[in-house]
């Protein structure tokens, strides 16, 4: 399918693209800042780590409600929302002058813009592109730009802050903001909002309260086992109490935050581990040889963003192959193939930085996570979006983003918080971050391995179906 009339690929795809390469940007180009933001706002390496994970979290745990409304308010105007959200936390962060007003601005603020505008990214894009290889190539835009964000924030962020500062990085991203607006501007809302549709408040929270307490907990693991593990205890309690909600309210005939009939497609769910493991390890890896890099190394925000370009070279190469690769092989093959060469990249990144003290030792590791890394995220949204059908897209869509979200939140949390826990080590604190990292690659290939191939997305077998009625009567 084609995008709506009126409106050619390019004009649909470069506000979507674009806001989705602005809240990944947002995830990663603090880490190169931390230096100057611990000096300036008068704290600590810990403390700007909770800022990070606290937006990737907030991001997270709104992103399921945030989808729902969608379909109460339309997709454009809940983008439109999310946008100028985002951008008065840009502004607030720029102008902070402590880590509590940072955290307003950066964590709270833009985390509840990111969580209104990228659930209507993937709706709107599923929905206007409805063939295997034309959604393949709009995700490849879509997830190609999450990804060169993710890994170009340091980068683009050592750059600003070298040269200007650091608030001027988040004036970046508020003039960004301000163009995708006026972009936005020809985007039309292909199913009209329902006002009277029903919100499951109750579900809401008890959602956003599980996800915030486990990783939340997760942060607490250098600072107090013991709380760390009532905070995992207490999460898991309030997810199983959500589940418990959402079944009774299926079962009483009312609209639950979710459906369980989600948890319940195995391709789905496979699809998701692997998003979820992905930017987990793109965000703890990001996380991790930035803070290595200046406190360890000691080096400034523009020598740590430009060590990142190699992972940025490999995102931008894979993800522009994305809509010929999806011709050419199985979306389980691409993701397969993706984690491999991540955890090749990671091994490097072991073996090469721990043996050399030079800047360059970083550039093959990084490279090789950055070409799998772009390799396996469009096909991995692509496995997720497709196995439902048009009527579940503003459902599994913000599934889909919570999930990834909160991987970038683990990433940052689990690799960080063993990182920061003994930085005065050197090299073995490092050593440590990143083989976690390694083992739970490992554990995303294993998921990669289960999916089937792939079958057609259920409205393209609708489609087929009534094609191969109409054929049939006539």
């Amino acid at each position: 399918m084609s995008p709506p009339a009126g409106i050619s690929t390019r004009r649909l795809l470069a506000p979507l693209a674009l806001a989705q390469f602005i809240c990944s940007f947002a995830g990663s180009n603090m880490n190169v800042m931390i230096t100057d933001i611990t000096k300036d706002l008068d704290t600590t390496v810990t403390g700007v780590q909770a800022t990070i994970t606290l937006f990737l979290l907030v991001m997270a745990v709104l992103m399921i409600p945030c989808s729902k409304l969608t379909d109460r308010f339309g997709r454009k105007r809940c983008f439109i929302w999310g946008l100028a959200l985002y951008g008065v936390g840009a502004v607030v962060s720029a102008l902070s002058g402590s880590l509590p007003v940072l955290m307003l601005g950066n964590s709270i603020l833009e985390g509840i813009g990111t969580a209104f505008m990228i659930p209507p990214v993937y709706i709107l894009t599923t929905l206007a592109f409805r063939d295997l290889t034309s959604r393949a190539r709009a995700f490849g835009v879509i997830s190609g730009m999450g990804g060169i964000g993710a890994a170009a924030g340091p980068l683009i962020g050592g750059v600003i802050t070298s040269a200007i500062s650091w608030r001027a990085a988040f004036i970046f991203q508020a003039l960004v903001i301000v163009t995708i607006i006026l972009l936005a501007r020809r985007l039309a809302d292909p199913i009209p909002a329902d006002s009277t549709r029903p919100f499951d408040a109750l579900g809401a929270v008890l959602s956003a309260v599980g996800m915030f307490f486990v990783v939340f907990g997760i942060l607490q693991a250098d600072n107090d086992p013991a709380l760390m593990a009532v905070l995992l205890l207490a999460g898991a309690a309030f997810l199983v109490a959500f589940f418990v909600h959402i079944r009774r309210q299926e079962r009483a005939g009312r609209e639950p935050l979710l459906s369980t009939g989600l948890f319940r497609n195995r391709v789905s769910n496979l699809g998701l581990a692997t998003q979820n493991i992905q930017w987990l390890l793109l965000m703890g890896t990001s996380f991790t040889v930035a803070v290595f890099l200046q406190t360890v190394r000691g080096y400034d925000a523009i020598q740590t963003g430009v060590i990142f370009t190699a992972a940025t070279v490999g995102i931008l190469v894979s993800s522009l192959a994305a809509e010929r690769l999806a011709k050419r092989r199985p979306q389980r093959t691409l993701i397969m193939a993706g984690f491999v060469v991540t955890i090749a990249g990671i091994a490097l990144l072991l073996l090469l930085v721990s043996a050399s003290p030079q800047a360059l030792a970083f550039g093959p590791g990084l490279l090789l996570i950055g070409l799998g890394l772009g390799v396996m995220l469009t096909p991995s949204v692509n496995v997720v979006q497709s196995a439902f059908p048009e009527t579940s897209q503003g459902e599994i869509s913000g599934l889909s983003r919570s999930v990834s979200n909160l991987g970038s939140s683990f990433g940052t949390a689990i690799a960080g918080t063993i990182l920061v826990s003994d930085l005065a080590s050197g090299n073995t604190s490092y050593v440590l971050a990143m083989a976690a990292l390694g083992v739970l690659a490992l554990i995303g290939l294993a998921a990669a391995i289960r999916l089937p191939r792939l079958v057609a997305p259920p409205a393209q077998r609708e489609r087929s179906r009534s094609e191969g009625a109409r054929a049939t009567a006539v």
